[in-house]
């Protein structure tokens, strides 16, 4: 590692070591397309620094390997993250919800859940309250009027965050996922419906990024 420059060369891979000071949380590990070797030494070399480990997109092979090495690890297999905290997080006076469309939405709305309650962040969960249905959504009101920064997460034509944001004060991060038919075309449909909203207050992130609405929430609420 070389203090000056502020990484970690692994030959391979450039640790960014001094992410923590700048962002308030070290760097994340996306984990499709790397090889396992490669993962093994990242975390290790992470975990060695005193810094938190969040590896995200990591399915249930990867993270039985490096189990065998990291006893420690801790994984979510909804969510597919693991992690291993550096020491205990103090937990935010203010809460991040998360809502999903449908239930299929779910395992991104879990992303975005695990990754804020990892970053120190009091989360609530509001799931399967889509259009469809609006009367579900109505019944939870009181909910989404206390949350400080919500997380909207829909797949289908991804209506709901500009339904949500006519409601309420609270900024709100719109996540379109990958769920439905054929011209939903992976989430294409959704994301686009999501940047075209007339509803103020709502920021877009890409198809399936749980991770990065829950970080860009965690950014607010801690902030």
């Amino acid at each position: 590692m070389s203090a000056k420059k502020g990484f970690c060369d692994l030959g391979f891979a450039k640790l960014d070591i001094d992410r923590t000071k700048r962002k308030g949380f070290a760097e994340v590990i996306y984990c499709p397309g790397k090889d396992r070797a490669h993962l093994r030494e990242i975390a290790k070399k992470i975990i060695k620094a005193k810094q938190d480990l969040l590896l995200t997109k990591l399915d249930k092979a990867a993270f039985s390997f490096l189990k065998k090495i990291i006893p420690a690890l801790k994984y979510n297999p909804l969510a597919k993250i693991g992690y291993l905290l550096a020491k205990p997080k103090t937990l935010s006076k203010a809460s991040v919800l998360v809502v999903s469309a449908g239930t299929s939405d779910i395992p991104v709305a879990e992303e975005a859940a695990q990754t804020l309650e990892i970053m120190g962040n009091r989360v609530e969960r509001l799931y399967d309250v889509g259009v469809a249905g609006v009367h579900r959504l109505m019944d939870n009101i009181e909910k989404l009027k206390s949350a400080q920064v919500i997380i909207v997460v829909a797949g289908m034509e991804g209506a709901l965050p500009s339904l949500v944001s006519g409601l309420v004060k609270a900024p709100i991060i719109a996540v379109p996922t990958s769920c439905g038919y054929g011209s939903s075309f992976s989430g294409l449909a959704a994301l686009l419906t999501m940047l075209n909203g007339c509803s103020p207050g709502v920021t877009v992130v890409n198809i399936d990024n749980g991770f990065g609405a829950g970080y860009f929430a965690s950014l607010i609420n801690r902030g």
